[in-house]
């Protein structure tokens, strides 16, 4: 009988699987689902979630530069303008709807977390290989797909109730879960048959950024910043 190959996204996601748990259950993640968040929380996540997407689309940029074939390289630049031009103005949208103006979000400073989050995966992008920045960048794009399903699921009944009923719709997408679902496919069609020692690296990536998941929903929750 013939076993099927395990994909290398397939190893990731178990890896990750109690991280990503830790998040869904976070007290942040909960009170969303549940409408219970309160909002002074989540303008605080807001905020800081626009200055990490000024960072995250670079990625896409240095995806384009890291591509070595020209539909990869199309995918990445979509994805960039999609997010610069569309993304970030339904973000910029749904701030007002809280009271946070353009410039609010612009001229937020970035936490600790925040900063080191987006300076780890910069930091892979620049110095390692393409599929170094894939391994880096997905969990953000899979975990938030994951968390809205689960929510809309879970909290279905009382979703039309919710004030973060947008923000669980807008995740919980097709649309937004198309992006870690390429992502995904292109990471085990870069992986398939390389060798360990490179495929522990782009799992290590992986796992780290799926902490720093976790630390920016408690970063928001407390409204962590610099104590100095």
């Amino acid at each position: 009988m013939k076993v099927e190959k395990m994909l290398f996204t397939d190893r990731l996601y178990e890896s990750a699987k109690d991280i990503w748990e830790k998040s869904y259950q976070h007290p942040f993640v909960q009170g969303i689902g549940k409408g219970t968040l309160d909002e002074d929380k989540f303008i605080y996540y807001m905020k800081q979630d626009y200055v990490y997407l000024i960072d995250y689309v670079k990625l896409f940029a240095i995806g384009v530069q890291k591509a070595d074939k020209l539909d990869t390289m199309n995918r990445f630049a979509h994805l960039l303008h999609e997010h610069l031009h569309f993304e970030m103005e339904l973000h910029r949208q749904y701030a007002a709807e809280f009271g946070i103006t353009a410039e609010e979000l612009e001229d937020t400073e970035p936490t600790p977390v925040n900063l080191a989050y987006t300076r780890y995966m910069l930091n892979v992008a620049h110095n390692g290989t393409l599929t170094e920045l894939i391994a880096a960048l997905l969990p953000c794009a899979w975990h938030y797909a994951e968390t809205g399903k689960r929510l809309k699921e879970q909290y279905r009944d009382g979703l039309e109730n919710n004030p973060y009923e947008k923000w669980i719709e807008i995740y919980s997408s097709d649309q937004f879960g198309a992006l870690g679902e390429w992502l995904i496919e292109l990471l085990n069609e870069l992986t398939d048959g390389k060798p360990e020692r490179e495929l522990a690296v782009l799992e290590e990536h992986f796992l780290i950024t799926s902490k720093y998941e976790y630390l920016f929903w408690d970063m928001n929750y407390h409204k962590q910043d610099w104590e100095i």
